[in-house]
């Protein structure tokens, strides 16, 4: 048999979920209606709204705080496997991928008739496939490495939706980190916890502990406008029938020329293990902003405080490895008055899993933020500063 392959409409307007970690969403919200898009749910871990596949691409450019850009093409209500199979198969699957194409299935599956996602996985793949192969006389190749297309399946009790994942790699991986050191930040993350901080790229942004440079990376990143986008290659979109290589080229030369070319105000990040500073300055190099932070090797006590106001944010260690906890201990209560001695004026910020090393610090909060760094539930701590006291505030 044989057919022919038609193209995906790039312009046509469909639901669209930005995924994100649990806590990200109204960050993750707040970027998006920034860009022009009118939000239609902010759920527990992701965004809705409503977009065209070209759209998307503008997503996956600019998005810092998501992980995922996902294209709505069907939902429907489905008991069974052979249910959600048939489903599947009714689709114009033929619009979306080549039979010498490569395709990859991912999923979140949580109903009653499954207790295997991978079942779930292979039965899309198959509905696909077999329809493809009854189109066209052969069948795309399958498999989990997302060079190709890349179908998601969401599937709670009887509801089912099928998305194209128009970002393959998740958006938190930018390109630019190289040497990520100890258990680096990810960037989304540090991307979101700046933006909670409400650090927009006015004043001085102190990274003392900085590890592999991700905080003070992002921040040079948002006060500088640069694009996420702009350091990798890629993106799923790049895979669908219709992709047109000019419209995307032209969203990265506008994105460059909103590029800002000076920050207003300082990046410092410091740290006491001379290779964290190095691997921050590689990856930093990496990502176009190393001439933009003031780098530098010290224990975090001594990091340098600007005249003026900023953000001090910090990631101490919160583990409970055997004999740390009063090394930990020290350590967060140092915290406390280094803040309250070196950065009268500024906002101190604390990220950390652990509220009791948190008590430490021994300064009244004036926020507590919830995120998940992976499946840890943590806090991002706000303390304000405040000049003439050196008193410590209960």
């Amino acid at each position: 048999m044989s057919g022919e392959v038609k193209m995906l409409d790039f312009e046509r307007k469909s639901v669209v979920l930005v995924t994100c970690p649990k806590g990200f969403s109204p960050y993750l919200s707040d970027e998006m209606s920034r860009m022009g898009f009118k939000i239609r749910n902010e759920l527990h871990a992701g965004v809705e709204t409503k977009a065209s596949l070209n759209e998307c691409m503008r997503l996956n450019l600019w998005v810092r705080s998501g992980h995922r850009v996902l294209y709505q093409l069907k939902k429907f209500k489905a008991e069974t496997p052979d249910q959600m199979y048939d489903q599947v198969k009714e689709m114009v699957w033929e619009k979306i991928i080549t039979p010498d194409g490569y395709l990859t299935i991912t999923s979140s599956v949580i109903t009653e008739t499954i207790n295997d996602s991978r079942f779930a996985n292979v039965k899309v793949k198959d509905a696909i496939v077999d329809r493809i192969r009854e189109k066209f006389g052969r069948r795309p190749s399958s498999g989990p490495d997302m060079s190709g297309v890349i179908v998601f399946l969401y599937w709670r009790d009887d509801e089912c939706i099928i998305y194209l994942d128009t970002s393959g790699v998740p958006l938190s991986r930018r390109g630019y980190r190289k040497l990520p050191h100890k258990a680096p930040l990810q960037e989304t993350l540090a991307a979101s916890l700046i933006k909670a901080a409400e650090w927009y790229g006015r004043g001085n942004f102190i990274s003392p502990m900085c590890g592999s440079g991700t905080l003070a990376i992002e921040a040079a990143l948002i006060a500088l406008n640069g694009a996420p986008g702009l350091m990798r290659e890629d993106f799923a979109f790049k895979k669908l029938p219709g992709y047109n290589e000019e419209y995307w080229d032209n969203l990265c030369i506008e994105a460059e020329d909103r590029e800002r070319k000076k920050i207003d105000g300082r990046i410092i990040a410091t740290d006491l293990d001379p290779e964290a500073v190095e691997a921050a300055r590689k990856n930093a190099r990496a990502a176009g902003v190393e001439h933009h932070i003031e780098f530098e090797v010290c224990d975090f006590r001594e990091t340098p405080i600007p005249e003026g106001r900023g953000v001090v944010m910090m990631n101490p260690e919160y583990g409970e490895r055997m004999g740390s906890r009063t090394k930990l201990e020290k350590i967060y209560s140092a915290i406390g008055d280094y803040f309250k001695n070196k950065c009268q004026g500024y906002k101190g910020y604390v990220f950390t899993g652990n509220m009791e090393l948190a008590k430490f610090i021994g300064l009244k909060t004036t926020r507590r933020m919830m995120f998940y760094n992976a499946k840890i539930e943590c806090r991002l701590l706000e303390y304000e500063i405040f000049k003439g006291s050196n008193k410590k505030r209960y």
